[in-house]
Formats: C-alpha cells, structure tokens, sequence
C-alpha cells in the first residue's frame, strides 16, 4: 500500500507550512506544499487536503473569506464534497473552511457559522489576538471525525493557540443543538480535569459551547482553531503543563531522539493519515 499523499495548500499570508508538512510527513503521508497559484486541477491528483494557520490575504474584510475565491478553492470543494475526500483546516485554514461552506456543512456552500473576533478580556487587556496553551477534549462520538479516530472519546490534549478570530458562533436558530445532536463537535476547550466551563481562563474566545473544533456531518472535514502541528513532538509540549505528556518530557529530558517522540497533536495527523489508508485500500478492493 502507497503511502497517501496530501496537499498543503498556501496563500499569500499563510505561515505555517514548515511545521505542517513536518508534522503531517512523520505521521507517514507525503506531503507537497500546494500554492494559491498553480492550476487547479492538479488537486485531483492528492488524496486529501491541509489547509494551515497564518493570515490569508491578511485576514482582510474577514479571515480566510478572500482565500475562499480562489479557483483552488473552489477545485478542493468538488474533491471533497463530490469525492469524499478529507481536508483538515487549521487555523487560518479552519477559517477558510467555514467561510467556504465546508464546515458546518449541513448545506454545503451555505456559510452557517462565522469565526468571529475573540470576546472582550473581562479586565480590559488587550485581547484581540490570543497566543497560549489550551487544553481542548475530543467530545466527538467515536468514529465521527476522520482526523480523531486515534483520540479517544473524552481525551484531554494540551495544545496552543494563536488566533484574533476564533470565535465560533452563530446566528441561525437551532443550529448548535443540530451540531450537538450530530456529533459534529470535535473539540471543546476545557480545564486540565476536562471540565467544560465558559471561562476566559478555559475558553480564551467565548466560542460558542467552547467549540474549538467542528466537523462536517460526512466526517471528513475537520475545522479546529488550536495548532495541532505546534504540539506533534514531545519536545514542543511545556514541563509545567498539568498531563501527562509534560511528565514524559521530563522523564526523556537530555535525550534527543526521545525528546522527538510523539506529542498529543500528532494523533490528529495519524488518524487523517489511517482514514486515507482505508480509503486507499477501498479502492485496490474494488
């Protein structure tokens, strides 16, 4: 079986390919950085697609809504809505996605949320860019989201974020408890024990339910605000954070190799990684 192969599509803007690719290669798929500029068509070639963090076209009029007219976008949108391939948006990427109409998808092509400025600090610091670690649960059933079918249900990740516009929110009545109701929220920020509370402390944006992550109803698109690349080696996770991969950094402190092993954002890159696999080997089946 080959491995699967993935595009990592940039726009102007974008700042997070380097990471990306190296977290998305040790997961064992081969990863080709994609830009704004190259003929579409050549995306039916992938076997699914990345979209990563940064600010695309500088996050004018609203982020990741400029990218959005692109005509690789558009090549993407039929790949994934018509073919059943899986794209995993980050970030920046996430944005993308919601603002193209992937996510939350119960209308592909309709935009039904919005990724809108962080909430206010309740002190009056200046808020409107967060940079931090996060803990985040996967609340999903199991099974549900093609990029966490190697987390388990009610798993805990510390994880980073960097975000102005992470906010996720809406205005159409009756669509969180569809999305509830679906199982289409991955990602919920929360408190070191996994507690789900609307505090700045826990939920840094005030998105919606904690939302820090959302899926299609097919599964196979993952929107998620957290940087799941900036936490894949074990040497990027902090000692002082309260979960047990700060302890095993410390236990393989002074050892590089060891240092290199998997963080808690790498299972995201694995599991986009064995729903290609499975896909692939659908295919040879027949």
């Amino acid at each position: 079986m080959r491995q699967p192969r993935v595009a990592l599509i940039q726009f102007p803007g974008s700042n997070c390919e380097a990471e990306t690719k190296r977290a998305a290669e040790s997961a064992g798929m081969v990863c080709d950085l994609f830009r704004w500029n190259r003929d579409p068509a050549l995306l039916r070639e992938y076997d699914g697609y990345i979209i990563g963090g940064g600010f695309s076209y500088q996050d004018r009029v609203r982020a990741g809504v400029i990218a959005t007219k692109e005509p690789i976008v558009e090549a993407m949108f039929v790949e994934v809505t018509e073919h059943g391939k899986p794209v995993l948006g980050i970030c920046n990427g996430a944005q993308v996605l919601v603002e193209a109409g992937l996510v939350p998808g119960l209308n592909p092509g309709e935009v039904e949320m919005a990724l809108a400025p962080n909430r206010p600090h309740p002190q009056g610091r200046v808020s409107s860019f967060c940079c931090r670690w996060v803990f985040i649960k996967h609340v999903a059933p199991a099974g549900k989201c093609w990029m966490t079918r190697n987390i388990a249900q009610g798993e805990i990740l510390p994880i980073p974020i960097a975000h102005g516009e992470g906010r996720f929110t809406t205005t159409l009545p009756g669509l969180l408890g569809t999305l509830e109701h679906n199982g289409q929220i991955v990602f919920q920020y929360c408190t070191a024990d996994g507690e789900v509370v609307d505090t700045p402390e826990v939920n840094p944006n005030g998105a919606l339910a904690n939302i820090a992550g959302l899926c299609n109803p097919q599964g196979n698109v993952l929107a998620m605000m957290p940087h799941p690349e900036r936490c894949s080696f074990l040497r990027q996770v902090p000692s002082e954070l309260r979960h047990e991969a700060s302890q095993r950094k410390l236990e393989v402190w002074g050892d590089p190799s060891a240092s290199m092993g998997p963080g808690p954002g790498l299972a995201v890159f694995t599991s986009m990684r064995d729903a290609l696999l499975e896909r692939l080997a659908e295919v040879v089946r027949g």
